[in-house]
């Protein structure tokens, strides 16, 4: 994986991150906008991942750390590239990130319907939780 190169996101990229999960995320989320992203990057420059192998993105993730917990959203890979390490190494990085920040536990948004996700975080030794029930409110229309 000596090719791949992971950094953090800035706003230069914001037009190249929505191609991107528009190409290999699963689902789409009320923030995957330009006014989103943006305030993403502003407010935590380290929270958006990115993998570049010969300068071409081909895996992102959101680790995001509030304080008290860790959250990791929109762990993606170019599905030209899946199965080479590159969710792996992402998430080596996201989990480096809370160790630096004093994070505790990674709690990870997946899609139910999504059962490749759901392989690839039980390979990464996450366990679903299902006495939890995410509950949500739009603050926008």
């Amino acid at each position: 994986m000596s090719d791949l190169h992971i950094r953090c996101a800035d706003l230069t990229h914001i037009d190249a991150v929505l191609r991107f999960w528009h190409e290999a995320a699963e689902g789409t989320s009320i923030s995957d906008d330009h006014d989103g992203v943006a305030r993403l990057i502003s407010r935590d420059p380290g929270a958006l991942l990115l993998a570049d192998r010969d300068g071409r993105l081909v895996g992102s993730v959101i680790a995001g750390f509030d304080g008290w917990r860790c959250s990791v959203y929109r762990l993606a890979v170019h599905p030209d590239c899946r199965r080479q390490g590159i969710a792996t190494a992402l998430m080596e990085a996201a989990e480096q990130r809370f160790l630096d920040l004093g994070g505790r536990r990674v709690d990870a948004m997946v899609l139910e319907a999504n059962e490749r996700a759901h392989h690839t975080w039980a390979a990464g030794g996450y366990q679903r939780e299902d006495h939890w029930r995410r509950w949500v409110k739009p603050l926008t229309d």
